[in-house]
């Protein structure tokens, strides 16, 4: 690297607090793909995740050599709470799980080198294992373009996880808000604990349907449009097979195959009809047709993923009276919304617990806002 090692006062701090990011990035990239491998079935890619793992350890020991060099201590603590949720969850349900979450880190790790002075082979590399994972991950004969919208669409499974992540987060805050402000309107009636009961359970009800209607109709939307594209590719294929084989041997030479051998290779898709269709959906619409996703399965996950965060409010009303239920339900959801606050920071990349810490803040002050709301409409119809 071009940096100097005599560097000093406020120019040697910001290096050292630049070489241990960088190392705990790497310490994290060593800890997630170790996980992943453990968590492959497949022997050739449970070892390329492992190859992996030991390319982001000679990176850490790159940067822990750095680290010694100027004088500074490289130790950095273990694996952060991101990783070690990644880990976890890669191991108790597959690496697809993680696919997406992991390969915008790799983005992200080869972005920062490539704005840091003398990293410029680290930034190569990085970007290097950008687009192995990428391959990897998605398994064989599964194309970049079709890997990417899959995970833009949500339709894996680490889009499933960002979804009942954000889809709890709404009931939480949604009906959180709803209780306190029912609870300020009616906190000195008698029968109190009964109306924020019956409001808590009506707005989890009509959220969660509501999420769940809107996520069947996009869904089914999607699916239909998808369908239609698949349709036109079909007749397309079977009207003009010449020129459906001319855009495919466009494609893999614009990958950087040769010409020849980009036109056998189309020349042998076309043959099978049904091989050539899911090529071209592949390829030229960045479609899975095995995975359109189901609008009844996107709506139940939808309808689950509210009810799971809109019932916690409510709970303490089902045991509790008076301002003690009122005091449980908003400590109950200020762990809560603590806890999504953190997990948002695993796409985030964000610190989990500013991420938490932002989350409660943000809940906290709708809470308050619409019970201070309601007690105002309360006093005004008592009055």
């Amino acid at each position: 690297m071009a940096e100097r090692d005599g560097a000093s006062g406020p120019r040697r701090e910001d290096d050292i607090r630049r070489y241990r990011a960088n190392l705990k990035a790497e310490n994290d990239g060593v800890a997630l793909y170790r996980a992943m491998a453990a968590a492959e079935s497949d022997a050739e890619r449970k070892q390329l995740y492992a190859d992996l793992a030991r390319a982001e350890q000679r990176h850490a020991d790159l940067w822990i050599a750095r680290l010694r060099a100027v004088g500074a201590s490289a130790d950095v603590g273990g694996p952060s709470f991101r990783a070690r949720v990644l880990g976890w969850l890669a191991r108790h349900f597959g690496n697809r799980a993680v696919i997406g979450i992991v390969d915008s880190l790799e983005r992200r790790d080869a972005a920062g080198y490539a704005n840091q002075p003398g990293t410029a082979d680290l930034a190569w590399e990085e970007d290097s294992h950008a687009q192995t994972f990428r391959q990897l991950a998605r398994g064989a004969g599964e194309t970049d373009i079709a890997g990417r919208e899959n995970w833009h669409r949500g339709g894996g499974a680490g889009g499933s996880l960002r979804a009942t992540v954000f889809g709890a987060n709404d009931g939480l805050v949604s009906n959180l808000s709803l209780v306190m402000g029912v609870a300020g309107g009616v906190a000195n009636s008698p029968e109190s604990g009964r109306f924020v009961l019956l409001a808590g359970i009506a707005g989890l009800l009509a959220g969660a349907f509501s999420m769940a209607a809107g996520e069947y109709v996009s869904m089914r939307a999607q699916r239909e449009v998808f369908e239609r594209q698949l349709r036109l590719e079909r007749e397309e294929l079977a009207a003009t097979p010449e020129e459906e084989k001319e855009e495919l041997a466009l494609i893999y030479r614009a990958k950087g195959v040769p010409k020849i051998e980009a036109e056998r290779l189309a020349q042998t898709l076309v043959s099978d009809s049904q091989v050539a269709l899911d090529t071209l959906a592949r390829e030229e619409l960045g479609l899975d047709p095995q995975e359109l996703g189901s609008p009844w399965s996107a709506a139940g996950s939808s309808f689950a993923a509210f009810s799971v965060g809109a019932v916690l409010p409510v709970l303490p009303f089902l045991f509790l009276h008076g301002l003690t239920a009122v005091a449980v339900s908003a400590l109950l959801s200020a762990f809560a919304l603590f806890g999504v606050g953190a997990a948002l920071s695993l796409f985030t990349g964000r610190n989990p617990v500013f991420s938490g810490g932002r989350m409660l803040l943000i809940g906290a002050a709708a809470a308050a806002v619409t019970y201070a709301i309601g007690s105002l409409i309360g006093v005004s119809v008592a009055g």
